[in-house]
């Protein structure tokens, strides 16, 4: 999957929009995407299956209070905005 098709995710899940972020994130396998499936089900308050995918990602899971530092780091370290 292209960075673009993650971008558009992540810009969904800045904004809140999980379900639509959660369509594309669950068609790709990069360690990037299972990050921003953590971030999804964070989101829609499923902390298992969060916590897998940060798991996935071989990332900490932080829990939900820092969802919205996690969106941030993605777009800092990860997806930055060109």
């Amino acid at each position: 999957m292209a960075n673009r098709d993650l971008r558009r995710a992540l810009d969904l899940l800045a904004a809140g929009d999980w379900q639509a972020a959660h369509m594309i994130v669950q068609e790709d396998g990069s360690t990037l995407a299972a990050w921003l499936h953590g971030i999804v089900h964070t989101l829609e308050g499923d902390l298992d299956n969060a916590r897998y995918w940060y798991g996935k990602a071989g990332r900490a899971f932080r829990g939900q209070a820092a969802v919205h530092e996690e969106i941030a780091a993605v777009q800092r370290e990860a997806l930055p905005k060109s």
